[in-house]
């Protein structure tokens, strides 16, 4: 099965209705890919199916799910991996990937949960995505997911996540907030955890911000600007591991083009100076 790796480059940003009409009209600087909830997109016809349609032909996609429910114990609706499947071939989509975290139980619940970080669930998890990949015959990235609990616990967050790539072989989104977001909430160490994911997994990255409940609680909302400490962990994911493309989420109050653009750029920037360097050093 195909990788992930190198089928899309630099800088993304998450596609929203309120502004593809300036995207097809002036590309967007610094973007050079979009992501879209497939969810959101798949049944689409009219104006915005048309207009869908013209952004795949000029921009590389990657469909970013929100409704697998890798983790649920409810079992897999390959119906809908099967639609995926026919909207990725439809629109020569890059790749797919989705959230280590569960939706549904016996029904829709209409939010992320998490899984329990046990060798049980591991190999459940494991199975299921390796059965996607087998219907859509190619990798998926799995993105570490931010949460708020954290019910019988056995492993850390990090050992589960790294235990869940190694038995699936499936590559890896990585999202630098939801690390800073988790690392607050629960007290741990961000850039060791950054230091643990597998580099020669690293498909791509999200950022985005957050909202400050209080000075030891944040919640993941995507709708506000990148902290600094979040800026800061990025430059440390391109030391780890090398430069990779990475993609700016913004979910709600979305701001004017010209302040995504702002913060597209920040992105392009820190990749500029991490390519510079490690240049350098392998010279």
């Amino acid at each position: 099965m195909q990788h992930t790796q190198n089928l899309v480059h630099d800088t993304g940003l998450g596609l929203r209705r309120s502004f593809i009409e300036q995207a097809l009209s002036a590309p967007i600087k610094n973007v050079s890919f979009f992501e879209v909830a497939p969810e959101n997109w798949m049944q689409m016809g009219g104006k915005y199916g048309k207009q869908f349609t013209a952004i795949a032909e000029r921009y590389p996609i990657i469909c970013h799910g929100l409704s697998l429910s890798i983790g649920s114990t409810d079992p897999l609706d390959e119906e809908f991996i099967n639609q995926i499947k026919d909207f990725i071939q439809q629109h020569k989509i890059k790749f797919y990937s989705e959230h280590l975290s569960y939706c549904s139980h016996e029904g829709h619940l209409y939010d992320l949960l998490p899984i329990p970080f046990t060798e049980e669930a591991v190999h459940h998890v494991a199975k299921r995505i390796q059965r996607v990949q087998d219907i859509l015959e190619q990798k998926i990235a799995i993105e570490n997911a931010s949460y708020y609990a954290a019910p019988g616990q056995e492993m850390t967050e990090i050992a589960f996540f790294n235990a869940v790539v190694a038995e699936a072989d499936c590559d890896v989104l990585l999202d630098i907030n939801n690390i800073y977001v988790n690392s607050v909430n629960h007290g741990y160490h961000a850039e060791q955890f950054l230091q643990a994911i597998p580099a020669q997994r690293i498909s791509y990255a999200h950022i985005a911000g957050h909202y400050v409940e209080a000075e030891d609680f944040l919640v993941d909302t995507h709708g506000a600007e990148v902290v600094d400490p979040v800026w800061q962990l990025l430059g440390k994911a391109y030391e780890y591991h090398g430069v990779f493309p990475t993609l700016l989420e913004r979910d709600f109050n979305i701001p004017s083009v010209a302040e995504l653009e702002r913060e597209v750029a920040i992105i392009h920037s820190i990749q500029n100076a991490w390519s510079t360097h490690n240049e350098q050093l392998s010279a």
